[in-house]
């Protein structure tokens, strides 16, 4: 155990640790509190992770050493510094029309502000995801191959719109198209080119 996971046990105490020194350097008294809720995101992230790491150990069988660790090297970096990091700086940046600095420098030193500002883009950020999540669940439903069944009648009736190809992209794009008439139409525009956009990363 220590020799596959010497380095995540590393950088998980010197997470806590940056925790703790940042928490206590922003407001005194609150390091534990930071440790506390960096410990309950990092069960969080585990707990959420592991399907993708089942899904990564049968992609990683087919490949060669070489690519394999490509693919755990980038990934990781994309995964938690793109995805986890640089992604909500942009998506705040982007659709509250702030300088990405700007924006890290109020997720880092104002909390209340950057939350002011997460909350104004709170609509294209879960149209991204709910179209991305809505081809996931179109995508493994509707998989041609799929012999494992739940709810039998149900998902074998859903595995026959396989036959008709990109069915998973329409059906997330009609059900855009309905939101956006219970969205302010200020913020159609937004929501519509975010939920293209997570369409677009599942196509």
């Amino acid at each position: 155990m220590l020799k596959y996971f010497s380095g995540s046990y590393f950088v998980t105490i010197f997470g806590l640790i940056a925790a703790y020194l940042w928490g206590e350097h922003v407001l005194a008294g609150t390091g534990f509190t930071c440790v506390f809720i960096a410990s309950v995101l990092a069960i969080l992230e585990i707990s959420l992770s592991f399907d993708n790491a089942v899904v990564n150990a049968m992609k990683l069988e087919g490949m060669s050493e070489k690519w394999r660790h490509r693919f755990i090297t980038w990934g990781i970096i994309i995964a938690v510094f793109g995805m986890r990091f640089l992604f909500p700086l942009l998506v705040v940046s982007i659709f509250a029309g702030v300088n990405i600095l700007s924006v890290l420098d109020m997720a880092l030193h104002d909390v209340n502000k950057y939350a002011h500002y997460l909350e104004l883009t709170h609509a294209p950020i879960v149209a991204f995801g709910g179209a991305f999540l809505l081809m996931l669940f179109m995508d493994y439903f509707t998989e041609e191959d799929k012999d494992i069944h739940w709810l039998g009648f149900i998902e074998k009736n859903i595995q026959k719109l396989h036959k008709f190809k990109g069915i998973c992209t329409a059906t997330t794009l009609i059900a855009l198209g309905i939101l956006l008439y219970f969205i302010p139409i200020e913020q159609r525009l937004s929501v519509l080119s975010s939920g293209v956009a997570g369409t677009c990363r599942m196509a």
